[in-house]
């Protein structure tokens, strides 16, 4: 490739490349839809999340047992890790480091077009906490303990999830499964904690996820060119592969187990009954790591997909070309 850029100018040799193989430039089509499908259902669900837990009465009563006592009830090791991540200074610092590495990182791999990329995406998040949360309505329709305004989605569940998604996307190949399983980490106890602090609900909390999960896929559906890899470098990953499968088998999984506990409960919810507590404790802490977990590990395999589509030039790289006379 360097012989090629010592008599071709760089123009040239994208021209050349996209002549002989356009995925040297651009995604697969197929994987440029099953961004913008995957997007837009996650989009979805954060409505339908949203409409359960807040326009329902089992919903709101379902919120109301967790929001009250589910900081009781973390087991004895866990509550000191998450009441840490209930400073808001400490989300607000790590974050805003996670972000700060994320276009450092872009800046030296000469990412540009992905700088802009993350630029927009982080803004349409912070458009997504800012404004929903006062125009979303919430009906009164029981007697609560917690707050009767809307308090969806998280804030902070947001700015937790968009950083790791954004150091995610920014990385290198070989980085990229251990930075989606330390942002899974980070934004599980993030929404733990803004649950057992009383500042958020467990809905408020999923639906922050899906939104960052809908937005960051629609934004992988634009890669093209210089967010890619290099052409040459372009291997599949087996982290990313074991990885991102066990990430979405958990994800898949444990929304499906949550659902069945709060299936289980529901004809006590109305009540408020006693013993809905335990499950409705036990789903939320299943429910917040299933849903990062799947946010996290689908962007995983659709950044490997977008990143790096292999071709037989995406991986030996571009042809010899003789020199211009």
């Amino acid at each position: 490739m360097r012989e090629v850029e010592a008599v071709l100018s760089p123009q040239d040799v994208n021209k050349g490349l996209a002549q002989a193989d356009p995925l040297t430039r651009h995604p697969r089509v197929s994987s440029i839809v099953l961004c913008v499908v995957f997007g837009l259902l996650m989009l979805a669900a954060s409505a339908g999340v949203w409409w359960l837990g807040v326009r329902t009465m089992d919903g709101q009563s379902y919120e109301d047992i967790v929001w009250s006592k589910f900081d009781a009830a973390l087991p004895g090791w866990l509550a000191p890790v998450v009441h840490v991540f209930a400073i808001s200074a400490v989300v607000i610092t790590v974050s805003v480091i996670m972000g700060a590495i994320a276009f450092a990182v872009l800046i030296v791999r000469k990412r540009w077009l992905s700088i802009a990329q993350l630029a927009v995406f982080g803004g349409l998040c912070f458009a997504a906490a800012e404004l929903l949360k006062p125009l979303l309505p919430r009906p009164y329709l029981i007697n609560l303990e917690s707050n009767p305004n809307n308090s969806a989605p998280s804030g902070h569940v947001i700015l937790a999830a968009a950083a790791s998604v954004m150091l995610l996307c920014a990385v290198p190949r070989v980085l990229r499964a251990l930075v989606a399983v330390i942002g899974w980490a980070y934004t599980v106890l993030v929404g733990l904690s803004v649950i057992a602090a009383q500042w958020h609900r467990p809905t408020d909390v999923i639906m922050a996820l899906l939104i960052v999960g809908g937005l960051a896929l629609l934004a992988l559906a634009t890669t093209f060119a210089s967010g890619m890899d290099e052409p040459g470098t372009r291997v599949s990953s087996a982290s990313v592969q074991i990885v991102g499968s066990v990430m979405l088998t958990i994800g898949v999984l444990g929304i499906l187990y949550g659902a069945y506990i709060i299936w289980q409960i529901q004809p006590g919810l109305a009540m408020s009954a006693e013993w809905t507590n335990a499950g409705a404790y036990v789903s939320t802490a299943l429910l917040t790591a299933a849903v990062s977990a799947l946010v996290l590990g689908i962007t995983l395999a659709m950044r490997q997909l977008t990143a790096s589509p292999l071709t037989k030039l995406g991986l030996v790289g571009a042809p010899p070309a003789p020199p211009k006379r």
